[in-house]
């Protein structure tokens, strides 16, 4: 007898459930910085060596991590929902979402959660690794001036859905009051929303998320920055470029842009607050950045934090610790991955 498809899906779904029924599972309790000073003494400590390890060899990974804490967060709380991998029973997760294109750093957080199982089996969940590993690249490409305390004591989740991702996550495309509404749905304001904006001082983005700003007015961008963006976008198969065009390589920035050439920097990727400078100056890449400038209190928060970079680390500091702390929905349950790109059923 034949199956129709949608049969087939029902079935997969009910499959689905019943084996997370029947997983192992708890209710996250309350964080605490210091969580695990007595279940896994020096964990910090582990986590920490291998993100300086990793920057060591490739700084950009810095910049990697700090984005997936954001993209692990915001949506179903800090779960480490975004590093879970298609499965059978889920072949679309949170990672293959479009607004998620260029995620990285998933091997960095299985190694360290290999290394953590093996100090402690059992104890740890990735999505704790995660927040911690982002604090720490953080540090680091700050030059150690944004730094905060994590509250630990997560669970990782068992749902993982790209439709999800999508629906929630801000877009890059998208103006400024589809963000301010965004950010107000995870209870972030207006200024909170400039601020966590600043970390596109580092990074990088694909050609695919602002190919409208291809197009736009010279009110909008710069037109010799128009025309780098171009250029790159023109080497074909939808390339990344630097967010912060003082990490793009000196040839193509004397090129388009020779007034710029003294700020270029041999090393990238310093989370500072030379994205509000360059917003003001409209070389910002994405749409989503230059929207800030036309609601009256963004803008004052852009010039805000473009006069003041020891404001801006304290501030997105703590912006950065409210965000890790967004809870999974109420009523979800979760457990101790033994592997952050799996839940644990399917490694029997």
């Amino acid at each position: 007898m034949r199956l129709s498809a949608a049969v087939l899906c029902a079935l997969v779904a009910v499959q689905a459930a019943v084996l997370l029924a029947a997983l192992p599972s708890a209710q996250a309790g309350e964080l605490k910085v210091g969580y695990y000073s007595k279940k896994c003494k020096g964990v910090e400590n582990v986590i920490k060596w291998h993100v300086i390890r990793a920057l060591k060899a490739n700084r950009r990974t810095g910049a990697a991590l700090v984005r997936l804490l954001f993209h692990d967060c915001f949506v179903r709380g800090c779960d480490g929902s975004v590093l879970l991998d298609a499965s059978h029973e889920n072949p679309h997760p949170e990672k293959v979402a479009p607004v998620n294109i260029g995620l990285a750093a998933f091997d960095l957080l299985e190694e360290i959660k290999a290394a953590v199982e093996k100090r402690c089996p059992g104890v740890v969940s990735c999505s704790d690794i995660l927040i911690y590993a982002a604090r720490d690249a953080g540090s680091i490409l700050s030059n150690g001036h944004i730094h905060f305390d994590v509250p630990a004591g997560r669970l990782d989740g068992f749902v993982s859905s790209a439709d999800e991702a999508q629906a929630e996550l801000p877009d890059s495309t998208h103006d400024v009051q589809k963000l301010i509404d965004n950010f107000a749905r995870k209870n972030f304001t207006v200024e909170e929303l400039v601020i966590l904006s600043g970390a596109h001082s580092i990074g990088q983005g694909h050609c695919s998320s602002f190919t409208g700003r291809l197009g736009e007015p010279s009110s909008q961008i710069t037109p010799s920055y128009q025309n780098l963006l171009k250029y790159k976008c023109s080497q074909g198969g939808n390339p990344p470029v630097d967010n912060n065009v003082r990490d793009e390589d000196m040839d193509v920035v004397a090129r388009f842009m020779p007034g710029f050439t003294s700020r270029v920097r041999k090393i990238p990727d310093f989370l500072d607050n030379s994205y509000y400078h360059n917003n003001l100056a409209k070389i910002v890449t994405f749409h989503s950045d230059w929207t800030l400038l036309t609601h009256k209190e963004a803008f004052g928060h852009v010039k805000e934090y473009a006069d003041n970079a020891t404001l801006w680390d304290e501030d997105f500091a703590d912006s950065m610790l409210k965000l890790s702390k967004l809870p999974m929905p109420a009523g979800s349950k979760g457990e101790i991955r033994k592997k952050c790109s799996v839940i644990n059923h399917r490694l029997y």
